[in-house]
């Protein structure tokens, strides 16, 4: 009777440049609004905020999230005289 022996194999980390992905809440709590807000958000499509569905499930890059807050952000006479 011949033993096989498996090496055990540890997994592999994932590439540091993947950021690990936020659900509809914590997404919403970085942006500082109500998760259903989010939501109305994604079904209405009313920004190009970028997500992505794993199953059934919905998640948001941090670098994305990112983004969308600089492309949001307005610069006025009173705000650029600081």
């Amino acid at each position: 009777m011949n033993i096989i022996q498996k090496r055990y194999t540890p997994p592999t980390p994932p590439p540091p440049e993947l950021d690990p992905l936020l659900n509809t809440v914590a997404a919403a709590k970085l942006l500082a609004i109500d998760p259903e807000t989010l939501a109305n958000w994604r079904a209405a499509g009313r920004y190009t905020l970028p997500f992505v569905k794993v199953g059934r499930l919905v998640r948001y890059r941090p670098a994305d999230l990112t983004a969308f807050i600089a492309s949001r952000t307005v610069n006025t006479a009173a705000t650029a005289a600081r």
